[in-house]
This record gives C-alpha cells, structure tokens and sequence, in this order.
C-alpha cells in the first residue's frame, strides 16, 4: 500500500501535490491500493477546514483513494503502542527538560517501580524511545544510501506531556496499522525516516518498505509567491496541465511533451528522478498549460467560461495563439460578450455600427456582413474596421474578425450592444 499523508495546516505546496500524484502513479503501476491520511495529530497546527480543501484537491486531479482517515482517529492506539514499548523496556519515562536531556540518563534507567510514584507526584514526564544498538541503513531509491548511527537517532519523545503521540510515532504507527510498504516522502524529512524505521522494528513491523525521498519545486526567490496549488489555480492554470509539468520536471528525459497522467503511467519511472530540487519554471508550465486548453473538446472549454457551446469554445482556441492561461482567456473572451465603451474616438462610428447591426438581417458569412455594413453605414477602410473590432472584441486588437464572426454571429446583438 502507498499513502499520501499530508498536514492540515496551510495552503497545499506544489512540492506535497508531487508527493501525492507520485504517490498515486506509483500505486497505479504496481497495483496496489492509494491511502490518504490527514496527519492532524499536532491540533496546535492544525487549521479548521483544510482537511477538507485537501481532498477537494485531490478530487480536482482525479487521484482517486481506497481509504481515508484522519490520523487523530487513532490515537488510543498510539498510545496505546507507546505504552507497549514501555512495558517490554524499548522505552522510558523521561522527565528531563529539553537542556538536560542530552547531559543526564538518570531517567533511561529509572524502575518501573518508581513510575506509579512518579505518576502520583504529578510531575511531567514524556516517553522516549531507547536508541537503536546498531546503525540504520536506509536505502532511498533516489537519494541512495544514508546511514544514521544509534547518537544519530538517539532518543526522542514518543509520547509527549498531554499524552498524545509525536507526530513522528503517530506516523510511524499508522504506517504499520495500515501496512504500508511504499513511502514517498519530501526529501527534507530523510533525516526523520532513521527514526521511524527504528520505531518500526521496535514494534515488531517485519514489512519490507521501500522508500523514496522527492526533492522540492521552489521559487528562483524566496520573495515570491508561495507555490501554492491554490496559487496555480488562480493564476489560471487547470488541473491536466499541473500534473503534466509536475511529471515533465521530475523526468525531462520523458518521451513527449505534454501528456496526461493515464498515459505517463506506461512510460514514467520512480528510479529516474533527479535527487536535486527544482526551480520552478513558468515558461514551460504557460506552454503546457497551453497545449492541454487547445486539447479540451470545444463545448467542454466555452464552460469554463459560462457557455455550453462548441462555437464559443472554437473563439477561445483562436485566442489561444496570444494567451496560455485561463486567465489571460477570460480577459480576451469575457469583453466580446459585455457591454462596450462607446465613449472613445470611434464614438461615432461605433453608435452608427451599432445601430445598423441591430437592425441588419441574419447574415452568415463574414464577407456578406461586411458588405452590408459598408452598404448601410457608408464606412470603409479604418473607419470601419476599428471601430468594428471595438464593437465586437472591446479590443483593438486580435485574431482576424474573418475568423471571429462565423463564431459569434449567433450572439451578434448581445455582443454588439
């Protein structure tokens, strides 16, 4: 099994979006089942509502789950494992403050006889796990061999003064209680998974795991914008695109350009990724994002912007030739179906236009409108032409009206008014 385990806390990264399309791909190719895991055992983190916007996202980009749950759920049983150690000596009472911990082991070799004592004494006591007697060896599939030594490790809280789990044991526990063998994590928690590798032998977890630590997307500047996938979103740029550009720069060696995630799945490989971060690259999200608007069916893509119409859906693929984002589309496509400015220079021209466009029959190609323009305004040339993409874009500027008006002459009076 794989899970995705990401926190509730803030706005979902683009880096954490990687884990869970990775995590999913992965489950896909190996047939096994995708798990999601709110890992919301830190309440002082916690944010109300995020749980929720997490699988709204996950919902958005098809990464469809087996199972769900929230980490929180299962805290009797951390606890309860915790206490296990406890009793069989893998672990201790510690009743040390954070500056001497490092200095004392007084508590490591405190009596279990002592514990109902120092229970009555109502003192503050944490449970920490006993290091590991021999080195652990991680082998990461992209970040290669680490070993951490039993100092390394050392020993850390399992259980903290209110008695709820590390978020480091919660994680650790669940990983057994679901029985995981897969994990994909951000690689700025290698370090951790030493410690959740000697918690899972402890608890007697004999699964073989493989793991896999991804290296972040990050802004050039730490003064940007947050890559957030709610950012990306309001930027303009739609699900099939994000996930293109996630898999695109985590294996650039990819046999096309711009592909789905159903197609990647015969080609990508987990093992090919780069170790290092990567910069994010808007340019190439822009083409991708691009690429996958002109690929939307015609009627589909006139819905994102409040039609159901192939026609209108054919106008935003001739804007496409300037704009990559939905965005930039809407600022194109939302003027030609609102009322215009008529207080301009081409004031005039564009009431006289006007007027004769609402009194004009159906006429169904360009040429025939425009003569009859021409016949019952009496403009030509530049006195024609901008005030009439004026009129009928809000634009001076644009892909040639020959080819916008056979795709809003059914909408002619609305968008010449």
């Amino acid at each position: 099994m794989l899970r995705f385990a990401p926190s509730p806390t803030g706005d979902m990264h683009i880096t954490t979006l990687r884990i869970a399309v990775l995590s999913y791909l992965v489950a896909q190719q190996r047939q096994e089942s995708f798990g999601v895991r709110i890992d919301d055992i830190d309440k002082t983190e916690t944010i109300e509502g995020k749980d929720t916007e997490i699988m709204q996202i996950l919902e958005k980009f098809a990464l469809k789950h087996d199972s769900v749950f929230h980490q929180s759920e299962h805290l009797h049983m951390h606890q309860t494992l915790a206490i296990k150690l406890l009793e069989e000596e893998k672990a201790f009472v510690c009743t040390c403050t954070k500056e001497e911990v490092n200095c004392s082991r007084d508590c490591e070799i405190l009596e279990k006889s002592e514990y109902t004592r120092l229970k009555e004494s109502k003192k503050p006591f944490v449970i920490r796990i006993k290091k590991p007697k021999e080195s652990i060896v991680l082998h990461d599939i992209i970040q290669g061999n680490l070993t951490a030594s039993p100092d390394e490790v050392g020993t850390f809280i399992i259980l903290q003064k209110d008695g709820t789990p590390s978020p480091l044991f919660a994680s650790a526990c669940d990983d057994i209680l679901s029985g995981v063998n897969f994990i994909l994590d951000e690689k700025k928690h290698l370090n951790n998974t030493p410690k959740q590798i000697h918690i899972k032998t402890q608890l007697g977890y004999k699964e073989e795991i493989v793991y896999a630590h991804i290296p972040a997307i990050y802004h050039k500047n730490e003064s940007d914008t947050p890559l957030s996938v709610k950012w990306l979103f309001e930027q303009g740029y739609i699900p099939d695109a994000i996930i293109n550009y996630i898999l695109f720069a985590s294996n650039p060696q990819a046999p096309t350009k711009i592909f789905t995630l159903p197609e990647a799945m015969s080609w990508f490989k987990l093992e090919e990724i780069s170790p290092d971060d990567i910069t994010f690259d808007h340019d190439i999200l822009r083409s991708i994002n691009k690429e996958h608007l002109m690929k939307i069916e015609d009627k589909l893509l006139s819905s994102l912007f409040g039609f159901a119409d192939a026609d209108v859906g054919k106008l935003v693929k001739l804007y496409l030739q300037e704009c990559c984002t939905i965005n930039e589309l809407a600022l194109r496509i939302r003027p030609i179906f609102a009322p215009k400015a008529i207080e301009n220079e081409w004031k005039e021209e564009m009431i006289l236009l006007q007027k004769v466009i609402m009194d004009a029959p159906m006429l169904d190609t360009y040429d025939t409108f425009i003569a009859y323009l021409i016949k019952e305004s009496g403009l030509t040339d530049e006195k024609l032409f901008t005030p009439l993409r004026l009129l009928l874009t809000g634009a001076k500027h644009g892909p040639e009206l020959s080819d916008i008006y056979p795709l809003i002459k059914s909408y002619l009076l609305e968008v010449a008014s």
